[in-house]
């Protein structure tokens, strides 16, 4: 295996312009990620108002993020699948606005429709941060529905694992799951 050279040699070299990882699974896989000081650009996490109180990345990862100094990418912004938008617990107005009042560098949100990329894009043109008080009510109001994971599987299921993960671990792929 051919060592990974630091950032700025890759850059030089012309082969990659940036470096990052991204999971969803627990904050401990990304912090011993960090914990080797290899020069990452950017890291992709969960970020949503249900995980402060599950496995959290907000309070874990991100702290971690700003003393390396590497950029942020928000992902999971309706807690994975939206099901938590689908219950009407939280609108994807406020989802995506405690998002992107978190401290990153962007956010990522799946899209499965033109009327899902209209509503986003109304999200972002009309973005105002949440304030301390705002971020902190949401919190609040979704505890009850948060602290078990409910909404964040993603981070304690094998359901959303991909095959080469499940391979490593010696469990079935997606394909040979049963129906």
């Amino acid at each position: 295996m051919v060592p990974l050279k630091p950032s700025n040699e890759r850059s030089q070299e012309g082969k990659v312009k940036f470096v990052g990882f991204t999971g969803h699974k627990d904050p401990a896989i990304h912090l011993e990620m960090l914990s080797h000081n290899y020069p990452f650009d950017t890291v992709q996490l969960p970020i949503n108002c249900f995980d402060a109180n599950f496995m959290s990345f907000q309070n874990q990862v991100l702290p971690e993020l700003d003393r390396q100094g590497i950029a942020a990418i928000g992902m999971k912004s309706l807690s994975g699948n939206a099901e938590a938008v689908k219950k009407g617990l939280v609108t994807p107005q406020e989802a995506i606005r405690y998002s992107m009042s978190m401290p990153i560098a962007t956010l990522v949100s799946g899209i499965d429709s033109v009327e899902v990329l209209r509503q986003n894009i109304a999200i972002a043109r009309s973005f105002q941060p949440m304030t301390a008080q705002e971020m902190q009510a949401l919190r609040e109001r979704v505890l009850p529905y948060a602290t078990d994971g409910r909404f964040e599987l993603f981070k304690s299921s094998k359901k959303f694992d991909a095959d080469v993960g499940r391979k490593q671990h010696g469990f079935p792929t997606q394909d040979q799951l049963p129906t």
